[in-house]
């Protein structure tokens, strides 16, 4: 085994020499120190070796591949991709846990959270696990820890950045730019007027312009695209012109997304509060902005409520008795 030595120079002249064990050789001793023959001052000895890549315990036991990239890029309303890599698997599981709020997204391959936005992505021929968030928002930036079901645990943490975003005037640019036949449906040929007619992808919210309910009951918001060749990517719901947070500390806010030739979200609020209250929008990847207006009622009933078809209704109603008294006039 190679021996190491360091050198103290004395002020009578003569050296001290010390025979260090193997184990100072390998960096485990530290802040020794040496001179430089023909001066006095000390100085420090080499840099120890910076330590190995996290490695198993024993030769069977899992392992992170340290090679994982641990920052993640990604753009607002784009899918971000965590992937960590884990060697030597064997029985045990891999989880996703987002590190803020410690709210544990999947485990193995189960989603574990009512954000539909979160998938966990595993191929059983490679040592992947993926997390998919999809639409990405910018709340959704931070920390999140990819865990081994050892014992003690063993953690790998990625941080997601979320840049960029589309501002109404440059969603609504960005829609122009997009080829026409993208959003054309199929032609439709009318036989009674022989005309060919277009009709491109709307949105629209059920009760709107204006919705009331009472405080405490559950706010449902349907949102209908029609005219579309294929369902929209994503559906986005807000509030007061920010995403709504489906995992927000209110809690009670679901929305289940129905796609087909028609496609229907429905975002519910449960115990409504006056704070609910404000115009609401949905807005499809390949369709306008649908808004309504909810007023969130505190035991009062105003005077007119024309909401939706409810509101039709009553004016139809109106209509008819000004019909009859001014017949009986006659």
């Amino acid at each position: 085994m190679k021996d190491c030595h360091y050198s103290l120079l004395l002020a009578s002249g003569r050296r001290l020499l010390l025979l260090l064990i193997a184990a100072a050789c390998s960096g485990l001793v530290e802040g020794a120190y040496n001179t430089n023959s023909g001066h006095n001052a000390l100085q420090p000895a080499a840099a120890p070796p910076p330590p190995p890549p996290q490695r198993p315990l024993g030769p069977n036991d899992p392992y992170f591949d340290p090679l994982t990239p641990r920052n993640v890029t990604a753009l607002v309303g784009k899918s971000a991709y965590l992937t960590c890599r884990v060697r030597n698997l064997g029985n045990k599981t891999v989880s996703w846990i987002r590190h803020r709020d410690i709210h544990i997204l999947t485990v193995a391959g189960y989603t574990y959270t009512s954000d539909q936005r979160f998938q966990a992505i595993h191929h059983r021929e490679t040592d992947e696990w993926t997390l998919q968030i999809k639409w990405a928002q910018k709340r959704d930036a931070g920390d999140y820890e990819c865990q081994i079901s050892t014992q003690p645990h063993r953690s790998y943490f990625v941080t997601l950045n979320v840049v960029g975003g589309l501002t109404k005037d440059s969603r609504r640019q960005q829609q122009q730019l997009t080829p026409p036949h993208a959003y054309k449906r199929p032609t439709i040929y009318d036989d009674l007027n022989l005309m060919f007619r277009d009709q491109v992808p709307t949105a629209e919210i059920l009760g709107a312009p204006d919705l009331h309910v009472d405080k405490g009951s559950t706010i449902n918001l349907t949102c209908i695209i029609k005219y579309s060749p294929e369902p929209p990517a994503y559906i986005f719901w807000y509030h007061h012109d920010e995403v709504i947070s489906y995992d927000s500390q209110r809690g009670g806010v679901s929305v289940i997304t129905e796609k087909g030739d028609v496609t229907t979200s429905y975002l519910l609020i449960q115990h409504a509060e006056l704070t609910d209250s404000g115009k609401y929008s949905c807005s499809p990847s390949n369709a306008d902005v649908a808004s309504v207006r909810v007023h969130v009622l505190n035991g009062e009933r105003p005077a007119a409520m024309q909401t939706g078809s409810a509101g039709l209704s009553n004016s139809s109603v109106n209509v008819v008795v000004l019909m009859m008294v001014d017949v009986g006039r006659l």
